[in-house]
Order: structure tokens, then C-alpha cells, then sequence
């Protein structure tokens, strides 16, 4: 393995022509088969380091100071001076092992308590201050300050009607068997869909007005038939059905799952995505 990376040689292609080739001194290479490994490899070092610091929230004894996902990495801390204890390991640990932190990309933010706002002192990272921000996307996945899904909501719904505008643009000729099949694909899969625990009815409402619409457009189907008719006769999963399937998956892979983490979640009764979950699969008798 080392050879391998030590004696590899890389040149970059543009407009049918070739550059001269060059070493790659740093990092693992690009969609390489043994490249996630590797890398989880050189960073579990500092996952471990934060985390038997014990330093900052904890949820029944267990400590949730970081959250990775490759080289994307969030802190979480209930005071600032825990805070600043985290990142000058991210730091120390930076500098020993060869890496640098882009603070320009990195960001900070206050979850609100009820109405309460909070002034924060400078807090910065390799000697530049953070900016701090309202909401940003991690994984895809927009997150606000004041933990409503409502953004990210409206993020699927977007992106929904693009899909569904391309396929029915491009696929309008085909059989009705194919078109089932592309909305199948392209427009039932709801990125971290079942996340969504807070958030008003006119934001849910109008994913569903467009879930449903894309499929009349697609289809060439009425304004105003019938939604449920419509999926029945298509043998497609209604807005409502992916929904609850959505939610059970997750719920499903958060009992299965051995990290600790993830099992602290699925373990307590008053945890939000299992509320959800219960609400969509108990029937209500008035």
C-alpha cells in the first residue's frame, strides 16, 4: 500500500489534451475502493480524542460532541468555553497529523431555547473568527437554529418539481409503463424525509400538492382527478404510504444499528422521529 501511493502518478485532461504527468504527496485517491477506509482510518484518531474528552452534550450518560461523516465534521457543545476546548483539539490534532481547516467554510450556530437569544463572544478557528449563521446544510440536510424543518421541506419540494419537470420534458412520448417507472426512480425517494419532525402543515401540504401534481403532469392526467384513485390504478405508493415507509425504514435501521449512539436515540420514549412515527401508523377515532 504504501509503494502504491508513494510511486503513483496523476495527470489532469482537458479538452482531449493531457498534462504532464505529476506525484499526489497528500490524500487518498479519488474513488478509490480502499480510499474510505483509509481515511477513516486517519481520522478516527481525533473522533477518538474528542470523545474521551467527555466535554459536551451528553444524552443518558452517553457524550455527543461529534458528529463525522468523512471530512465533514460537527461540534456540539452546551457552553462556549466547552466549545473552545474542542476546536483547539481539532487544531492540535491538525497540525501533528498534516492537516488544515478551512475556517472560511466553517461555521457556527446557536440552537435557540424558547425565546431566549444569546450573544456570543469571538470564537475562532486557526486564528480566524467563525461566522455566525442561522442555518446550514450538513449532509444535504438543512438544519436551523431553531429546529424546524420547514427549509428543508421546501428544499425537496424544489427539488421535486425540477425532477419532475425534466422527465415530463424528456420522457413525454414514452408508454405509461416507463413513465411509472421514471417517477418511481426519480421523484418517490425523499432525501432525509424521515428527519422531519417539526415543521407547519402548509409547508407538508404543498410537498404533497406537488408529489401529487407531478404525477398527473408525467402522466398527463386531469388538474383535478382523483390523488388516491390515480396511485391505486398505477400500483404507486401514495405521498402518505412513502411517508410512513420512510419513517418505519429509519426507525427500523436505528434499532438495528450497534453505535451507541444511534442506539441512545432509538431507545427513549420521548424521541421525536419515533413521535412521528407513531402518528402516522395509529389510526384516530373521534
Amino acid at each position: 500500500m504504501s509503494y502504491w501511493y508513494n510511486h503513483q502518478k496523476n495527470s489532469v485532461r482537458w479538452a482531449g489534451s493531457l498534462s504532464e504527468e505529476y506525484g499526489l504527496e497528500c490524500g487518498v485517491r479519488q474513488g478509490g475502493l480502499t480510499s474510505p477506509r483509509l481515511f477513516n482510518l486517519y481520522m478516527n484518531g481525533l473522533i477518538e480524542e474528542l470523545s474521551s474528552t467527555k466535554v459536551g452534550c451528553h444524552i443518558d450518560g452517553v457524550c455527543v460532541n461529534n458528529i463525522s461523516y468523512a471530512d465533514d465534521m460537527v461540534l456540539l457543545s452546551p457552553s462556549i468555553g466547552a466549545l473552545k476546548r474542542l476546536l483547539a483539539i481539532c487544531e492540535s490534532y491538525a497540525v501533528a497529523h498534516g492537516l488544515k481547516y478551512n475556517a472560511n467554510k466553517s461555521e457556527i450556530m446557536v440552537f435557540k431555547a424558547g425565546t431566549k437569544t444569546y450573544t456570543l463572544p469571538a470564537i475562532s478557528l486557526t486564528g480566524v473568527p467563525l461566522k455566525q449563521v442561522s442555518q446550514f446544510k450538513y449532509l444535504g440536510h438543512w438544519v436551523t437554529e431553531d429546529l424546524k424543518d420547514n427549509l428543508d421541506v421546501e428544499r425537496e419540494r424544489r427539488s421535486l418539481a425540477v425532477r419532475c419537470n425534466m422527465l415530463a420534458r424528456r420522457f413525454a412520448r414514452c408508454t405509461e409503463k416507463v413513465k411509472i417507472t421514471l417517477f418511481k426512480a426519480f421523484c418517490v425517494s425523499f432525501y432525509s424525509c424521515s428527519l422531519w419532525v417539526n415543521y407547519t402543515q402548509r409547508a407538508y401540504s404543498d410537498l404533497r400538492v406537488q408529489y401529487n401534481n407531478a404525477f398527473r403532469v408525467l402522466m398527463g392526467l386531469p388538474r383535478h382527478c382523483s390523488a388516491s384513485g390515480m396511485f391505486a390504478e398505477a400500483r404507486t405508493d401514495s405521498f402518505a404510504a412513502v411517508m410512513r415507509k420512510r419513517c418505519a425504514s429509519l426507525m427500523a435501521r436505528l434499532r438495528g444499528s450497534p453505535n451507541r449512539i444511534l442506539s441512545v436515540f432509538a431507545n427513549r420514549w420521548d424521541n421525536p422521529m419515533l413521535a412521528r412515527w407513531t402518528s402516522m401508523h395509529v389510526v384516530k377515532h373521534c
